[in-house]
């Protein structure tokens, strides 16, 4: 298993594997995405085509029915009852007046007289589909494809009238495979007008709690027309497709296909730049590029320095700076930034010894990984160095971030065992991470520090403005000390000490100094330096 990791791990550090894996993965997300969208667009412009038919069809049947109804009117208005000459005469110009009367028939008890007396194709022997209370309708009226036999009829009174198929062809004009159905009986059944036989209801319970005209299932489109009764429904279904590319979306591969290429290009050179910055990361230490800074913590009310937080600044061959936001979180990463914390630290007693040995009332702060937060080694280190140069413990405090405390029990062991040789404990950037006030009170703190962004919102109407005034108040009720970050007006030192804060940093008082201006500051007794020096981060 260990084997396996490892190997995963080589390989993942690889820029040409880490680049043909992001330009494959980006390929086929990318064209997943564009598959997606491209459905998505066939879907929706299938369901506006079938609305669109839908309402075209509804405003046509609304047409031929108003024509049938129109004519059974002209029809029963007439004086003329029985089947003679005269009455076929008037059946025959019914037909001829209105455009989708295809047959109009008389029927009484002594017999039946058609507008077609030789072609008639009524059957009349069942009951009507539908029976209103002034029209009936029967629906269907033959299963056979000729054009010209009837295919829907109305009837009022003693007279009726039909549409031939052909008719409703021309006026529903009904893409392959879709029906024109009427549904009765609330839904319960559907009777073929045009079109092919279709399975009903489609789904369970029908109709659909939704009110859309348009209900889209798997495999079929059915669109529900308006109709002014509510005894029947016109509804009209249509299968879908099913999935097809469409022809214009020939793009989607070769698009895919380079914008995958060049992310996983991107990938190749931010691979080959951080293997570069690991490489050189690995060397800088033994090379002396960097170097330790001290940023001077003063006391708010007598405006003496108090001490120090030790500040870590890469400096390239070149004269470059590289922040340590970007090679403090891939040392971390790679493992040396154990390897980093006891520079820091060497260098901290190598160039501020003596200071610290003649100044016991000063200390030195020290920021602390997670992984060092989460083992016992730096208590080790430290206890050797402080031997080594004859330092107290409590000259030494170490910073951890909320952050950093991944889990609390154990840090609050680690963090204890610090505590109980001397070191004084920082929580730093306190308000940017996820400690609660739960842990907090169950870690060994000492002092909490206020990240600069809460500094910055004093006096601002900003959302974060009074996070500063509550983390005092908390650290006071927890008697914990409080250092401010990054003070840079007097307003704002005025307002801490009011507020109780002791301590603060920030270019208010100094930037960060070397160990040479930092020495110079403490044995001259200078309360406040220039605003700006050479060696500033």
């Amino acid at each position: 298993m260990k084997a396996a990791r490892e190997t995963l791990q080589s390989w993942l550090h690889r820029p040409l594997f880490l680049a043909t894996v992001a330009a494959a993965l980006s390929t086929l997300l990318l064209l997943a995405g564009s598959l997606f969208v491209v459905m998505q667009q066939t879907q929706q412009r299938e369901s506006d085509l079938m609305n669109a038919q839908g309402e075209r069809f509804l405003q046509r049947l609304e047409q031929l029915f108003g024509q049938l109804r129109e004519s059974l009117d002209d029809l029963q208005n007439q004086p003329l009852r029985g089947c003679d000459d005269e009455m076929i005469a008037t059946l025959q110009q019914v037909s001829f007046n209105y455009r989708f009367v295809y047959e109009a028939v008389y029927i009484d008890s002594r017999g039946t007289c058609s507008s077609r007396p030789r072609q008639s194709g009524l059957s009349l022997a069942h009951a009507p589909d539908l029976r209103g209370p002034t029209y009936s309708y029967w629906l269907n009226t033959t299963t056979e494809p000729d054009e010209n036999r009837a295919a829907l009829m109305l009837g009022r009174g003693n007279f009726r009238v039909a549409t031939s198929r052909g008719h409703l062809t021309d006026v529903v004009d009904l893409p392959p495979g879709s029906s024109l159905l009427v549904v009765l009986d609330h839904g319960e059944r559907a009777v073929p007008v045009l079109g092919s036989d279709q399975y009903w209801p489609p789904t369970e319970p029908w109709p659909p709690k939704n009110r859309n005209a348009l209900q889209v299932t798997a495999t079929r489109l059915i669109y529900r027309m308006k109709t002014d009764s509510p005894e029947y429904q016109l509804v009209l279904i249509a299968q879908r497709n099913g999935f097809h590319i469409p022809a214009n979306a020939w793009w989607m591969l070769p698009t895919s296909l380079i914008l995958g290429l060049g992310i996983g290009f991107l990938v190749f050179l931010l691979a080959r730049q951080r293997q570069s910055m690991d490489v050189e990361l690995h060397g800088a230490i033994r090379r002396g590029e960097f170097q330790v800074l001290y940023q001077p913590i003063f006391d708010l009310r007598s405006r003496n320095c108090v001490g120090a937080e030790a500040l870590l600044r890469w400096r390239r061959p070149d004269g470059s700076l590289t922040s340590p936001e970007l090679f403090i979180p891939m040392a971390e990463d790679t493992g040396q930034i154990r390897q980093i914390t006891d520079f820091v630290l060497q260098r901290l007693f190598d160039q501020l010894g003596q200071l610290l040995r003649a100044n016991p009332q000063l200390y030195i702060s020290v920021n602390l990984a997670a992984c060092d937060v989460m083992v016992p080694r730096i208590g080790e280190v430290i206890a050797r160095l402080l031997a080594r140069h004859r330092v107290s413990a409590r000259q030494i405090a170490f910073e951890v971030t909320e952050r950093g405390l991944i889990d609390v029990l154990v840090a609050r062991d680690n963090l204890q065992s610090l505590r109980d040789v001397g070191h004084q404990v920082l929580i730093d950037d306190f308000g940017t991470g996820y400690c609660s006030l739960a842990y907090l009170q169950t870690l060994p703190v000492d002092c909490l520090k206020i990240d600069k962004a809460f500094i910055d919102a004093l006096g601002h109407d900003a959302a974060s403005s009074g996070v500063a005034p509550h983390i005092i108040r908390m650290a006071h009720a927890l008697q914990l000390k409080v250092i401010a970050e990054g003070i840079e007006h007097e307003a704002q030192a005025s307002y801490l000490r009011s507020e109780g804060v002791t301590f603060g940093q920030g270019w208010l008082f100094a930037h960060a100094l070397s160990a040479v201006q930092f020495i110079e500051l403490i044995t001259r007794g200078r309360r406040r330096l220039g605003r700006r020096l050479d060696d500033e981060a």
